[in-house]
This record gives C-alpha cells, structure tokens and sequence, in this order.
C-alpha cells in the first residue's frame, strides 16, 4: 500500500517518537556540579543534563520512565528530593521531607518511591500520586543508608553504616494481647486472640562501615561490605545471621552488587585504585581490577552484561564487560560522579 507523502511523513515521525520513547538512558549524578547527566548506553554520549539542588547521592527513576528523583543528601542534614521530568527535560519542584532529613538510600516499587532518612533513622515513602509521603518506618540505627524494597512490598533491607549493622524488614502477623482486665465479661472476644499484620524487624551486627549490600539473583544471601573493617559480612536471608565473614582487603568499600548470573560480587572502593572482584561460589577474590583513584556507585547493565561504575575522584564514569572482566570504554567529564540508575520508558 502507498501512502500520500504528508501520511508516510507523519508514520515516520510516529515512529521515530515512539522509538525515543521506548529507549532505555542512564542517569548519573554529578556531586560536584549539581546536575544530572542523561546518557545515551550505546553511544556514552550526555544527551542532557538538569539541575538537581545540593550534594546529590543517590538517584531512581519512576517505572515508567518520565520521572527521576534524587536525594539531596547534605551528611545527613538536608531534607529534599530533587523531581526530574524525563519527557520535557526538566527541574521539577523539589520534595520538602521536613523533618526526615538526610535522605539517601532510593528505590521505586509499585509505584512508590522509598528512600532512607539517616537524620531521623528512618524508612519513608511518598506517593507520586498524592504527592505526601505516606508512611514513615523507624529503625533504631544511626546512618540507616542504602535501602532494597522486595517487589511484594513484604521485606525490607537497609544497611546501618554507623551501627555496623543490617536491618531486615519482614511484614508479618502480630498476635494481639488479651483484653484489658477491666472489660466486662459480656464484651470479651470469643477464640484466640485476633491478629493485624505489622512490621518486623531484626537487626543483625556485621561489620563496621557496613555501606553497600546486594541480595543475590537467587535470594538466598546477603553480601555487605564493611568499609572500615576490609570485610564483607555474608547473610543467610532465611536464618537472618551471618554465616561467613570474608577478608578480602576491601577497606574504604562504597558498593557492592552482584552480576546478574549471580557468579561474580563487584566491590568499589573509594580510597583504592581497583574494583575488587570475587568468584560467589568459592568466596575468594578473582580479580583486582585497576579502574582509576578510586570509586562509588556500580550500575550493573543486564541486557548487554556491562558495569558502570562511577570513578568520582577522576571525573569519569569506567564501562566494564562482565564476561571478560576488562574495561571497555569511559564516560568522560562528570564531576565527581556517584549515584547511578536506569531510566526506561515502556
């Protein structure tokens, strides 16, 4: 079939719409220029950058795509996020938390967004939709800082830098107590107790520094790295203890992440020159890989089974291929570069 040529104009322009709208872009956090740089994956090209306020940490994307949110993170003394619209590109009004200050830790489930407060040692959510934050969870710890939210909404982990400790969130069945004693006999509920469900919450100590954690692909561990120390505390999710403590020399670790066949545990170090690279099964370190000065946040690239890691004392963002374990490529000029997330439109 022909097409008029003003028809077949439009069909193109349709399309190529549609394809910028399906594409997937990285985002990446500048903490020394206040911006956010949005990247192209295949080309590492800086399609745009937006403001994002004082000393960004962390960042997310809403599941759709067209919304980024970043913590202004202050050491714990500031209280906003910065909003980012993906479409239009972009500042949008910040998010006043009051006095949940020091957010950091991001992550977006079921359409919400979760983020750690250290400054008030808690566990927040807002509400796109409502635009209030809906729920606040304490945790007792000093400097609650990264934060994984189960797709069900039904375990929480965060990690508890000062406290050398990691808290696992369960929401479980809470067994109601008996009636007050005074409750008149007429009135006392018949059967056992009724029960609600709420959260609960363990919290086990690992080591000190205890930053960047990862659950592996399975499920079934949790790998903490414990900055100060040089260790990486090992969680069994099911028992909820530590079952081993390796020493694999990771002082001043930042973050740590599984690939995404669960073989191998990335560790950055922010005071060291290498990515330090551990073989899951056999505990041991494989690889000690020289990206740079030093380095913060890793992005783990699933489709094309690349790692992005941002080195923030060298400006740079290091492309690392995760099947050959070598660096493939850079991503200049990004000051000071840090938090990283994927932003994808359906």
């Amino acid at each position: 079939m022909r097409f008029p040529l003003r028809t077949a104009s439009s069909l193109l322009a349709l399309t190529l719409s549609t394809v910028a709208l399906s594409q997937t872009t990285l985002l990446a956090l500048s903490k020394h220029d206040h911006t956010l740089s949005v990247i192209d994956p295949t080309t590492l090209k800086t399609l745009y950058t937006l403001p994002v306020g004082p000393d960004p940490h962390e960042v997310i994307a809403s599941a759709d795509g067209t919304t980024a949110y970043v913590s202004n993170y202050g050491g714990g003394s500031f209280h906003t996020l910065a909003v980012l619209d993906l479409v239009h590109h972009t500042a949008l009004p910040s998010i006043d938390l009051g006095p949940l200050n020091g957010p950091h830790g991001l992550t977006f489930v079921a359409g919400k967004l979760y983020f750690t407060a250290e400054g008030a040692k808690v566990i927040g959510r807002f509400d796109p939709a409502t635009q209030k934050v809906d729920s606040v969870l304490g945790t007792g710890q000093n400097r609650t800082h990264m934060i994984y939210v189960a797709p069900d909404l039904q375990h929480i982990i965060t990690s508890n830098v000062a406290s050398a400790t990691v808290s696992l969130i369960d929401m479980q069945e809470v067994r109601m107590g008996p009636p007050p004693a005074n409750q008149p006999p007429s009135n006392m509920p018949q059967g056992p107790p009724p029960t609600r469900k709420d959260w609960n919450e363990t919290v086990i100590p690992v080591g000190h520094g205890s930053e960047g954690f990862d659950l592996s692909p399975d499920n079934k561990e949790i790998w903490v790295a414990n900055a100060q120390d040089g260790t990486i505390s090992i969680i069994d999710y099911a028992s909820k203890k530590v079952i081993e403590t390796l020493h694999p020399d990771v002082r001043s670790a930042n973050r740590l992440k599984f690939t995404p066949d669960g073989k191998h545990v990335l560790v950055s170090l922010l005071g060291n020159p290498d990515l330090v690279i551990l073989d899951a099964a056999t505990r041991k370190v494989i690889k000690r890989l020289p990206i740079g000065t030093g380095a913060a946040g890793i992005l783990i690239d699933p489709t094309n089974n690349r790692a992005f890691v941002a080195n923030t004392p060298d400006n740079k963002i290091t492309v690392i291929d995760l099947t050959t374990l070598t660096i493939t490529a850079h991503i200049p000029n990004i000051a000071e570069p840090d938090g990283m997330a994927w932003a994808t439109h359906p």
